[in-house]
């Protein structure tokens, strides 16, 4: 009985602990990538501004190409929405919607998750002329995660893990778009 009463109580301490270290952990992450494609900018622009496009260059995409994949709208405008369901568990299900568009410039789109997790991110995708035959596409997703589940950005380098994904996004856009 004094045996279990000691590992009850050193649970509970443990458990204390994580839970006030979790509350000088931070609760919001960044990540923003880039690449210089060969391309005017409104060629990039007019290609990337199409949700749908992303089937062909996000890694996401690709890791199921089986996924079920629904589409609200018209694509590359202000409200539309594409939804995916996968069984992949780094797909899950999903939806982003086209919140924004600065015509040239900007798309800001929101990420809202079901499954294996819910949470809803913003996340864009900028264009910006280097010269007249160049085009820098930035690619930014920033996230949160509430009190207590924020323990675990100390394991986790989400900001590691999303970046090497848009990296391969960005390069795969930039082969679809140099061989054009």
């Amino acid at each position: 009985m004094k045996i279990a009463k000691k590992i009850v109580t050193g649970i509970v301490i443990l458990v204390g602990i994580l839970l006030v270290i979790a509350l000088f952990v931070k609760k919001e992450f960044e990540v923003v990538t880039e690449i210089v494609i060969s391309q005017p900018k409104m060629d990039v622009f007019n290609y990337i501004k199409y949700l749908k496009n992303q089937d062909n260059y996000s890694i996401w995409a690709k890791m199921d190409p089986n996924m079920k994949k629904e589409y609200k709208g018209t694509d590359g405008t202000v409200g539309f929405v594409s939804s995916w369901d996968s069984d992949h568990e780094k797909v899950g299900k999903g939806e982003q919607e086209i919140k924004k568009i600065t015509e040239g410039e900007r798309l800001d789109f929101e990420l809202r998750f079901f499954d294996p997790f819910k949470a809803i991110h913003p996340a864009y995708m900028t264009t910006e002329a280097v010269s007249d035959t160049e085009t820098k596409v930035t690619w930014g997703f920033s996230g949160k995660m509430n009190y207590p589940m924020n323990l675990m950005l100390l394991f986790l380098n989400m900001e590691k893990m999303i970046s090497k994904d848009l990296d391969t996004g960005l390069v795969n856009l930039k082969t679809i778009l140099e061989a054009s």
